[in-house]
């Protein structure tokens, strides 16, 4: 899936572009400024960059200036460890991750924020429905997390007490599996969907951006994890049938309508607000249950129009935004998939437009942040609410509700997980392998540096005699010179090439102590030519 950049990386999961007018947000509740999601709470960083206006400026002028090639090898190979601190829908309420989601035009302003004040070299956000992750590059473990952990209680203006109890913390191997199974589908709320390996895709390119904060090590996992995922979906069946949220969002509606609604599904009038990315898959799996007819509800009538084309067969009712009530008050079932920053409908625009009378209603959100309000509930003493329906008739359901539809999906791919999995350790120990190789650079560096300085200096002493025999020319003595060189590369091809060849980190390390033990790259190089030095 491809989002220009100038829509919300939220559109991802709403896939609307939507912008109702709601009741004047209350204090923690999402607001929109200069078309930019802002978020009530946290501190003087949130409120200096949260619009991305500060730090795009910073980066315009050259705050943080694009490393070179040579720079991001060098800080790879001084130890530099992967991380990730994220949320998701496993470990994470809705009502947590909505305050951390980030637009994804903002992508790249906001991994600069994490990494402005030198405790993170790399960083690289990813943000969808499901899932808010920051995976990022440091050599002080403690400092980084320490440093992602001020960006996120800042940003969400949740004390760290909270986040921590929803966030997951992994390093080193186990992000690099993390990150390989989000990429093969095998971490998402539907096993082997599709739109996530889009979402991880886009992530690598902005971080290899001029913007971006990808790095050498970064970009290279975020690569590695494309190429997996990828291959996961081509050698296996785990992307086989209905796998996305809107697929799952379908199959819960169906299940519960007679329940709810008393009502057979096929007999239920459908409605979506929002006409993006899930709307058309909505309609997809729609279709395939005999849909006929459904009302879209959008700000605007480009996007319906193509969805009219694209669904011959489905009798789509457009109707803009100002409509949105007449078609609620006449549906029996409701999905809402914009990426609108406030709530489109709550419990105080249900009983606004008359609906709270206890006529059977369905509301099946599949946004984040989310569309339908929480506010008929109870607010409970753990920050957020209770599930109390106090609507008459109107049943209300979330993301967080389609864990229960998708445990079916998820058991029945069991032996494709099995079969993703291996494939999945092959691409993380490639990774992994190429992460450790960086750890030879130096030694390989420094032998030949040791090679080439004894190498000068003999060739010195020898040059300097035949310069007096003036038999000799200068095309005879640069002859002499390629000659020592090639005998010294040659004479070294041997031991850097078993240096790349070790298969695991322990032989690699095995490898560098007795390369550095034979040709004593630890000693003092400096000094006169004593008899230590004639001993080497």
């Amino acid at each position: 899936m491809k989002l220009s950049s100038a829509i919300l990386a939220l559109a991802a999961c709403a896939g609307g572009s939507f912008a109702f007018q709601s009741q004047a947000p209350s204090a923690g509740r999402t607001t929109l400024t200069n078309n930019r999601v802002v978020r009530g709470g946290g501190g003087a960083l949130m409120a200096a960059t949260m619009d991305g206006t500060a730090m795009s400026e910073q980066v315009a002028n050259g705050a943080r200036r694009k490393k070179t090639k040579e720079e991001r090898l060098e800080l790879a190979t001084k130890g530099l460890q992967v991380h990730v601190i994220g949320l998701s829908i496993h470990h994470a309420q809705v009502e947590v991750r909505e305050k951390l989601a980030i637009p994804e035009a903002e992508w790249n302003v906001q991994s600069n924020i994490i990494c402005s004040t030198g405790q993170v070299e790399e960083a690289a956000i990813l943000s969808t429905c499901n899932r808010f992750e920051i995976y990022f590059a440091a050599s002080d473990a403690h400092e980084a997390n320490a440093r992602v952990m001020e960006y996120l209680a800042e940003r969400s203006g949740l004390p760290v007490s909270l986040l921590r109890k929803n966030i997951f913390m992994l390093e080193g191997e186990d992000a690099v599996w993390h990150l390989m199974r989000v990429a093969g589908g095998l971490d998402s709320l539907v096993v082997g969907e599709g739109q996530i390996l889009s979402q991880v895709r886009q992530c690598h390119l902005h971080s290899i951006e001029d913007d971006g904060c990808g790095g050498k090590v970064l970009s290279r996992l975020l690569n590695n994890a494309v190429a997996a995922g990828k291959r996961v979906r081509s050698e296996t069946n785990i992307s086989k049938g209905s796998v996305s949220i809107s697929s799952a969002a379908v199959e819960l509606s169906e299940t519960m309508c007679m329940k709810d609604l008393n009502l057979p599904f096929s007999e239920a009038r459908l409605a979506v607000v929002g006409a993006g990315t899930m709307t058309r898959l909505l309609i997809t799996h729609l279709a395939s249950r005999g849909l006929e007819r459904i009302a879209i509800v959008n700000r605007s009538m480009a996007r319906p129009l193509e969805l009219r084309e694209q669904f011959p067969d489905v009798d789509v009712e457009i109707v803009l935004e100002d409509g949105l009530w007449d078609v609620v008050g006449r549906s029996d079932i409701v999905f809402t998939a914009t990426s609108s920053p406030n709530y489109v409908i709550d419990k105080n625009l249900l009983k606004k437009n008359g609906l709270d009378g206890g006529r059977p209603l369905m509301l099946v959100d599949i946004a984040v942040p989310r569309n339908i309000g929480s506010d008929s509930a109870e607010v409970s003493q753990n920050y957020f609410p209770k599930r109390i329906v106090e609507v008459p008739a109107v049943k209300s359901y979330n993301v967080d509700d389609l864990k229960a539809v998708v445990a079916k999906n998820t058991a029945m791919r069991q032996r494709e997980m099995i079969e993703a999995e291996i494939l999945l350790r092959d691409e993380a120990s490639s990774f992994i392998g190429w992460r450790e190789s960086l750890s030879a650079i130096p030694t390989i560096n420094q032998l030949q540096e040791r090679a080439n300085m004894f190498r000068q200096e003999e060739l010195k002493k020898c040059t300097r005699k035949l310069s007096q025999n003036n038999n000799f020319s200068d095309k005879e003595l640069e002859a002499v010179e390629r000659l020592s060189r090639g005998i010294v590369n040659k004479m070294l091809h041997g031991p850097m090439s078993h240096l790349r060849r070790a298969e695991s980190v322990e032989k690699k390390q095995a490898a560098l102590s007795e390369l550095s033990s034979m040709f004593r790259l630890d000693d003092d190089e400096e000094g006169p030519k004593g008899k230590g030095r004639r001993r080497k």
